[in-house]
């Protein structure tokens, strides 16, 4: 993929796949004419760092959220094409290929803008590279649990609350669905595995089980129904949670603006030299520059002092990009350890990132700012483990 170059081109388009490659750079016309039009204004302002700023700043403004939005969205195609292309590569099993990774990936940039703070995340791209990331790995993940299970584990795994939202989902009636959850139920209570079997990959309950589900679910309705009834019902409802949990992923990487007469960049507040002013602010790198020299230090002097195994989990996890199943085979260990060392790990390092906090920066901890100091670290391990840091 070729890099763009010029502000204009990096704020103004978007990734355009042809199969499962990068076919080009499509311009969203309005966008352009909308960035032209600022560096017009400010000529003088060619750094990306500055327009990132300031497109965010305007995100926070209602009026001009929705033009915003998409600038910054145009911004973020780049990591959002390297990181689904590395983790689709790490996932070759699943259905899911780069194009697919993507549209998952960039369907997160509303929450990246939500959650991203200026004063304690590096950059914007690093810290969508770390959402992104997370939000690719994780229904990866969750899809291959869905994909190895029969129909019959998985509404054996599947909650009530699950099922009844698959089902609205699938357009349902209430009546149908108050039958297929009573169908469910009997099927839940009735068909009990047994404890040596695997439960992703059970089998279809027998005529027995199927007589008795029948008998349980024309105990508690009017209206009756037989055992192969029931059956289709149930399969029905199983491909129905296939569907909510994972559906065929559509194109989100298009700007919604139309290419008409209309631009809002006309009708923004006027507020544009205070923000300038607040935005060369921010850009007060020294400081901040200090404060990750600090954190940095910080948080390889913990990581120094964990046992061996846990550092070892952690270069496996976050440099090799392995998933805990494939780091407990490797180490021979139980899924679950490298779960729990893994959390130990993370709660090892927050404890001392917020030590740090409250020693050098005399802040006051609170529940938000230790969720928000919890993806700072994320980003940070994330940074610290890959192979250009190394």
């Amino acid at each position: 993929m070729q890099p763009r170059q010029s502000i204009i081109e990096i704020f103004s388009t978007f990734v355009q796949f042809e199969g499962d490659r990068f076919s080009r750079w499509a311009t969203e016309s309005r966008l352009r004419r909308s960035i032209q039009s600022c560096l017009q204004q400010i000529p003088k302002e060619n750094s990306e760092y500055f327009w990132v700023l300031y497109w965010y700043k305007f995100w926070q403004d209602s009026a001009a959220a929705a033009l915003a939005k998409q600038h910054l969205t145009a911004y973020l195609q780049e990591p959002c094409y390297w990181i689904s292309q590395k983790t689709s590569a790490a996932f070759t099993s699943s259905q899911f290929k780069l194009a697919d990774c993507f549209q998952i990936a960039i369907a997160q940039v509303e929450l990246v803008l939500k959650n991203f703070n200026p004063s304690q995340s590096s950059t914007l791209k690093n810290y969508a590279s770390l959402i992104f990331s997370t939000a690719i790995r994780e229904t990866l993940r969750q899809r291959q649990e869905v994909d190895i299970c029969s129909d019959w584990g998985l509404l054996r795994k599947t909650s009530q609350k699950r099922l009844v939202e698959s089902l609205q989902n699938a357009g349902l009636s209430p009546e149908t669905i108050h039958a297929y959850v009573l169908a469910w139920n009997g099927f839940k209570t009735l068909y009990v595995p047994s404890k040596a079997g695997n439960s992703r990959q059970l089998s279809r309950p027998d005529d027995t089980t199927w007589e008795a589900i029948a008998k349980f679910y024309n105990s508690q309705t009017a209206q009756s129904a037989n055992s192969p009834t029931l059956e289709k019902w149930l399969l029905s409802a199983a491909k129905a949670v296939r569907k909510y949990l994972y559906p065929t992923p559509d194109s989100l990487n298009v700007s919604l603006g139309g290419d008409d007469g209309f631009e809002l960049l006309d009708n923004l507040p006027g507020t544009q030299e205070s923000l300038i002013n607040e935005i060369i602010t921010q850009e007060e790198a020294q400081a901040k520059s200090e404060q990750q020299s600090e954190i940095n230090q910080v948080l390889s002097t913990a990581i120094a002092q964990l046992e061996a195994q846990i550092q070892e989990i952690l270069q496996l996890y976050y440099a090799k990009q392995l998933n805990q199943d494939a780091i407990a085979k490797q180490l021979d260990i139980k899924q679950y350890t490298v779960s729990r060392r893994l959390t130990k790990a993370k709660e090892v390092l927050l404890r001392s990132l917020a030590n740090w906090c409250q020693d050098s920066l005399h802040i006051s901890l609170t529940s938000d700012l230790l969720k928000s100091m919890s993806a700072v670290m994320e980003e940070w391990l994330q940074n610290y483990y890959s192979p250009s840091s190394n």
